[in-house]
């Protein structure tokens, strides 16, 4: 064998060489958790790794910040509802394909099991919980009961935050805007029909 047929070691990136990826990418299985982040270069750019131990996480939650130590895997529904005990949001699919865990980060919807708890921090998380005054439900949440929109009730959750950020960016939405905007959860009760009126109900009394 010649020496140009023989392997060299390769980097993975600037500033990061295959023994310390590995060391990263694996430190999982290491008797001893890495404390804090380091800082390594991935094409040129510097870039937190953090893990694989338990890391200082702050979430803002309803308003409230709350400050805990998670590993660096922990998804934001599972920092909600195994950490935190808010558990409005629930867990169904747990793939991102049901919607029962939606949430809104930034007002945005957002699948909470479908994003990291680490990457949801500096930003401002709502879930359903915030949407009950005291003993008073929202006008949404009321339309929700008044036209039966939930059965199991597990996807209600899910389907009372799309509808206010729906409602939220269309105050009088068609028909045809709150089919859309509700397409990203599923009912396995079928109240669809029920759901809809339940929309536009709040619409009517501008929730």
């Amino acid at each position: 064998m010649q020496d140009d047929d023989v392997k060299k070691p390769v980097e993975v990136s600037a500033g990061v060489s295959r023994r310390d990826f590995l060391k990263i990418s694996g430190a999982s299985a290491a008797a001893v958790p890495l404390i804090g982040t380091k800082v390594v270069e991935a094409a040129g750019t510097p870039v937190k790794v953090y893990g694989p131990g338990k890391t200082p996480v702050t979430l803002t939650i309803n308003g409230k910040k709350n400050s805990l130590q998670l590993e660096p895997r922990v998804t934001l529904l599972d920092a909600l509802r195994d950490h935190l005990t808010i558990t409005g949001a629930k867990r169904v699919c747990d793939r991102a394909e049901c919607g029962a865990c939606t949430v809104l980060v930034d007002g945005k919807t957002v699948y909470a099991c479908s994003i990291l708890a680490i990457e949801a921090q500096d930003k401002a998380i709502t879930t359903v919980e915030s949407f009950t005054q005291g003993d008073k439900l929202l006008p949404i949440q009321q339309a929700f009961v008044d036209n039966d929109g939930s059965q199991c009730g597990f996807c209600t959750p899910g389907f009372v935050v799309a509808t206010k950020a729906l409602l939220d960016n269309h105050p009088n939405p068609t028909p045809e805007q709150i089919r859309r905007g509700l397409s990203g959860n599923l009912c396995r009760c079928g109240t669809y029909h029920g759901i809809r009126h339940a929309v536009a109900q709040a619409a009517q009394k501008g929730a």
